[in-house]
């Protein structure tokens, strides 16, 4: 191992080294059937020793992207949910399965815009469950709008909605309980960006239970 380490490295034998061997965990990664498996790279070399990268807006690095992005939407639109488990194995916590692809299915499905304020600073952007998925809500394109931070935690505390005509929806609670929420208001009634396709968009009746368990 010492050897093949100073090979990779081009360094001279040396006894006394500690090499440092890094290491790439990858966080609940999944698996295509044979037959959905996708074309590696043109130029993918099996001698390849060290992390290599793509840019997913061109090239070899687009087609790849848009492939997974397309099978993983296609899957009867429901993201890499296993129906046998919604669960891991039990830990200190239990984890939830599939919220990272969620998270980045919805993101791209929205063009990385807040729905509903057009906010494109990603880390100020977080996808959301219209119907929980503690309260059984599938990690599902169709139930995930992107929000703005901010707007995310109006939503899922019921201060505002989406209609189902896909506008937004202020509840008189934010001004009654914080005498405030100007901002808010002037948002209220604008129709949310959608995604481009309409396979994609919010399904009603996720929406409906929104407003008839969570907004007030």
């Amino acid at each position: 191992m010492r050897r093949r380490i100073e090979k990779y490295r081009r360094a001279q034998p040396d006894r006394g080294a500690d090499y440092e061997i890094g290491c790439i965990l990858l966080e609940q990664p999944f698996f295509f059937k044979r037959n959905e498996w996708i074309r590696a790279p043109a130029d993918w070399s099996a001698n390849i020793v060290r992390g290599k990268g793509y840019d997913t807006a061109a090239g070899e690095g687009k087609r790849i992207w848009d492939a997974i992005s397309l099978k993983l939407s296609l899957a009867a639109l429901s993201l890499i949910e296993d129906g046998r488990a919604r669960y891991g194995e039990p830990t200190l916590i239990t984890p939830r399965l599939g919220q990272g692809s969620f998270r980045v299915i919805v993101t791209d499905a929205y063009g990385r815009r807040c729905a509903v304020t057009n906010e494109k600073t990603l880390p100020a952007l977080e996808a959301s469950h219209i119907k929980p998925y503690t309260e059984s809500g599938p990690h599902d394109v169709r139930n995930g709008i992107l929000f703005r931070s901010d707007i995310h935690r109006l939503f899922d505390k019921g201060y505002v909605t989406v209609s189902e005509d896909y506008r937004f929806e202020v509840s008189g609670r934010i001004k009654e309980e914080f005498e405030n929420g100007r901002n808010y208001y002037a948002l209220h009634g604008n129709r949310i960006l959608l995604p481009s396709e309409p396979r994609l968009w919010p399904q009603k009746d996720y929406i409906r239970w929104h407003q008839e368990n969570v907004f007030r």
